[in-house]
């Protein structure tokens, strides 16, 4: 069938695609489109269309799924961050179950039996909003020019005024309203996106989700001048306290990043008031968080995560617990405890500092952390360790595990292995490698909810050797 720009069309939405568009197929040629959900009859006019595949723009639902819900935030469809808004949290927890399936069985090779032996529900929230212990807000104007806090919306510049995400803490609009207002009073430029000019470009909130404390953090667009930072946002003092008053102000920072690209934040960071750290909590284990430290931005959702890789691993007390792709230690620390010794490797220096720090926290003594490319040194850590029995956590980033790392892996010889994935793609693939190439078999797997709301689900694997 040919199609053409322009073009109107009806559609039946089948699937999502991995951002997040409504998939609907004509004659088996498949459109994606934006604020569509599984279910809805719609239709469409063709924006774009490639050799196999084609865009288009919902004009008009014509029957609305059963499982379609008003989005309770008035942005979200232009924001484009919460992709799944407008569908039933129940429905979406089923979509990501039969995401991690699909893939499995179409990447993975894993057979529908086999993964409904060995697949276990996946793990949701009881409340899907309010959930994320870290926000990154762009900083710049609205339509008369005042500053303004928000988020660009999907695939351009453009600042779309907001400041209370519903996925965030609700003390994030007091926040943001108090500095919005310092910036209008004082006449601080914002940063613009386009001419790379203005001063402030982000405030970055963290918040401890059982402790209650908070850490707001200005990212300026200048180099750090520790004997000049009073004059950056000018009257410093009466926005810090004001800052001071909001409950639970543990911490005030600023950030400095003269960069002309996306990254939010430079390496660079000094604490104006208070701590320099904010404290948390999964289970019983305590994390210092820095502005710059990686720390799981749901809280409550990291904990499940952890209980089933603590209850994949089963671990004696008598393992070595290689803790591979460590970052700050959350894993290897909240799960390691009843192991023999841990071991830790993560490439970025600043992760392993944090998580020296919260091992002497935890007053953990039983772990050594690696700073290095787990490809890299696995094999050498491996040679100077005495033989034992060994039990190895994966956590690695979207792209997964490095080609290099899996004879090493077979060398150490694992009897388990605790695949911790963002990605059910890339699991899928090391999965597949592991089970035909490594002699290990799939015995449990788990999909945990941990971005409600968005397209992205994690999962849990466990791996034993099957000689």
């Amino acid at each position: 069938m040919d199609f053409h720009l322009g073009q109107d069309i009806e559609l039946t939405i089948e699937d999502f695609s991995n951002s997040g568009e409504g998939i609907g197929k004509i004659g088996g040629f498949p459109f994606f489109v934006r604020s569509a959900v599984i279910g809805d009859v719609i239709k469409a006019q063709i924006t774009g269309l490639k050799k196999s595949f084609g865009f288009a723009r919902l004009r008009e639902i014509t029957i609305a799924s059963p499982d379609r819900v008003p989005a309770p935030c008035p942005i979200a469809i232009p924001c484009g961050g919460c992709q799944l808004q407008e569908l039933s949290y129940e429905k979406q927890l089923e979509f990501k179950e039969g995401k991690l399936h699909n893939a499995l069985q179409r990447i993975g090779t894993f057979s529908p039996n086999h993964l409904k032996t060995v697949t276990e529900p996946i793990a949701g929230m009881q409340e899907p909003f309010r959930y994320r212990n870290k926000v990154q807000v762009p900083i710049g104007t609205d339509s008369s020019g005042n500053p303004a806090a928000g988020f660009y919306a999907t695939g351009s510049r453009d600042l779309i005024p907001v400041t209370d995400c519903l996925l965030g803490t609700s003390a994030n609009r007091q926040i943001l309203d108090i500095i919005l207002d310092h910036l209008k009073r004082n006449n601080i430029p914002t940063y613009n996106q386009r001419s790379r000019k203005g001063l402030v470009r982000h405030v970055v909130i963290r918040s401890g989700a059982r402790t209650g404390e908070l850490m707001v953090c200005l990212v300026l667009n200048c180099k750090k001048q520790a004997s000049e930072t009073t004059t950056y946002l000018k009257d410093q003092q009466s926005l810090i306290s004001k800052l001071a008053e909001v409950p639970g102000m543990t911490s005030i920072a600023l950030n400095f990043n003269t960069s002309k690209t996306s990254l939010i934040m430079g390496n660079s960071c000094t604490t104006i008031w208070g701590q320099n750290h904010i404290t948390d909590l999964i289970a019983d284990t305590q994390f210092q968080i820095s502005p710059l430290s990686f720390f799981q931005v749901n809280t409550l959702q990291a904990e499940k995560l952890y209980e089933i890789a603590a209850e994949y691993a089963n671990l004696m007390g008598d393992e070595t617990l290689w803790d591979l792709y460590c970052g700050t230690g959350t894993i290897g620390l909240s799960i390691g405890k009843n192991a023999g010794t841990i071991i830790g490797i993560e490439s970025v220096p600043q992760a392993i500092k944090d998580a020296e720090n919260n091992a002497a926290l935890n007053k953990v003594k039983n772990v050594r952390f690696h700073t290095g490319k787990v490809e890299e040194l696995l094999p050498n850590i491996m040679a100077a360790t005495s033989r034992s029995k060994n039990t190895v956590v994966l956590d690695p980033p979207r792209k997964g595990l490095d080609p290099s790392l899996f004879n090493a892996l077979h060398t150490l010889n694992p009897q388990r292995i605790v695949y911790v994935s963002c990605d059910p793609a890339t699991l899928a693939r090391d999965l597949k490698t592991l089970t035909q190439q490594y002699g290990y078999q799939l015995a449990r797997v788990r999909p945990v909810d941990m971005f409600p709301q968005t397209v992205h689900v994690e999962a849990v694997a466990l791996l034993t050797l099957a000689r």
